[in-house]
């Protein structure tokens, strides 16, 4: 019996473009009353490790909390594994709005005391009791309401590159920091004021609006799904968005793009930017903004101390480090000395770049044209594939493959093959092949570079 993961991240990784198989990042969440959360551990490990399921699991004896990535051709099979708990039948799951193959690369679950964790030690208070759930349109309205207050629940990292205008957003690094800031700073609209609250999935602000309610506040009203369900739903239903920004998600791509809108900066040298990174000194792993001039100059690092120390022999990086939690061991949020442009709690009310990045996306778009998907990548000779659906493909040509993880990357074909056999030219209905100096995932589009 399988508790646990026998391959490591990156032979995971291979077997996932090996595969060749569209893979569904997904959330959900369930506040319940779990007797023995180290047998409900168990039992899903061993019924999703056989589904191919990855992900981060916390539960605890008050619920679940998932963020996870499904094999597609294995979503109906996983969705039973869900409903065999009455807890969680008919669980709403929230789809990601970008797909990538490898946004998890385990399967972790663990037990929690608690699936959020909120500092509050109140055998009176029942998580159950929450504030009326919003859909998209319903928040939008309440949010041009005089008395409104609109409160985002999330930490400063999350909120500084996205964020409902007009929104309360602490300065705090967890979610148990801001229900007593909050509570202290709207004591005087317990009667009066709709209080509106959203996060990412909806985990936090169900919480947060049972504690409210407990606190003796009459109106309280909180996203459904939160701001993952809410952009499905925008889109779905051709509606305003009232977010701007990317939304923060916690797998390896670190954000979702809502809106063209830039609301941050780099964190370095402050130009418009809401591209967030860890430092690659594993001593520091600091989470900050850095725009890709700083990322180039500072070779990823936070400071001129760090830049040093990844340029020593590693020996002499692991004696630095010995006795010092680091790495994934410790989560730095954005807050250092080094770090001129950092503003937490600060937030613009308008985009600092709006226009400047939709010009930016213009000038792109007319420069090169969409050839066509990747199928597969053969990691020992580096050989990259791809189905071509538009435009012509020829030795010479300089492309560029954009996608997720793999960001953009640019060079020029000098050696292509098609169909099995070399060629000069390769055309629609093509599939392609070519060496590649760097990975690429079934998420990559291959593009042609017009000048």
């Amino acid at each position: 019996m399988q508790l646990y993961n026998t391959l490591s991240a990156e032979e995971r990784a291979q077997l996932i473009d090996e595969a060749g198989k569209q893979r569904l990042t997904l959330s959900f969440y369930a506040y319940a009353k779990i007797p023995d959360p180290k047998q409900f551990r168990d039992e899903l490990f061993i019924a999703w490790n056989a589904l191919d399921a990855l992900g981060r699991i916390y539960v605890a004896h008050e619920g679940i909390n998932a963020q996870m990535s499904i094999p597609a051709d294995n979503i109906d099979a996983f969705r039973d594994t869900l409903e065999a708990y009455d807890f969680m039948k008919g669980i709403r799951l929230n789809v990601a709005i970008d797909q990538d193959d490898h946004s998890f690369l385990k399967l972790t679950i663990k037990v929690r005391h608690k699936i959020v964790a909120d500092g509050l030690n109140d055998d009176t208070f029942d998580v159950t009791n929450k504030g009326i759930h919003l859909k998209a349109q319903e928040f939008n309205n309440l949010l041009e309401d005089p008395n409104t207050i609109v409160v985002d629940f999330r930490n400063h990292y999350e909120s500084e590159v996205g964020h409902f205008e007009g929104a309360i957003t602490p300065d705090v690094e967890t979610f148990r920091e801001s229900l007593p800031i909050i509570n202290e700073q709207l004591q005087d609209f317990k009667e009066d004021k709709n209080l509106l609250m959203y996060c990412t999935g909806g985990i936090r602000c169900e919480k947060a609006s049972a504690y409210f309610k407990h606190q003796g506040f009459k109106n309280v009203y909180q996203l459904e799904g939160g701001i993952i369900e809410y952009t499905r739903q925008i889109k779905e239903e051709d509606i305003e968005s009232k977010f701007i920004g990317k939304n923060f998600v916690f797998d390896h791509r670190l954000g979702e793009r809502i809106t063209d809108d830039i609301v941050s900066q780099c964190h370095q040298c402050g130009k418009p930017c809401d591209n967030h990174t860890n430092c690659a000194n594993d001593g520091c792993h600091l989470l900050f903004i850095q725009c890709d001039d700083c990322k180039a100059a500072m070779e990823n690092c936070c400071s001129t101390e760090c830049l040093e120390t990844i340029h020593l022999p590693l020996a002499e990086q692991v004696k630095l480090r010995r006795g010092i939690q680091v790495g994934n061991k410790v989560f730095r949020k954005g807050k250092s000395e080094a770090l001129k442009f950092k503003n937490s709690g600060n937030l613009p009310k308008k985009a600092l770049a709006k226009a400047e990045t939709k010009n930016i996306r213009q000038k792109i778009t007319t420069k090169k044209v969409f050839v066509g998907k990747a199928e597969h990548y053969y990691t020992k000779s580096k050989i990259a594939q791809f189905f071509v659906e538009n435009n012509a493909l020829s030795i010479g040509d300089k492309v560029l493959i954009s996608g997720p993880t793999t960001g953009e990357q640019e060079f020029m074909i000098t050696e292509l093959f098609a169909n099995g056999g070399p060629c000069e030219t390769a055309k629609g209905g093509d599939q392609i092949t070519f060496e590649t100096p760097f990975r690429i995932r079934l998420s990559d589009k291959l593009y042609k570079i017009l000048s």
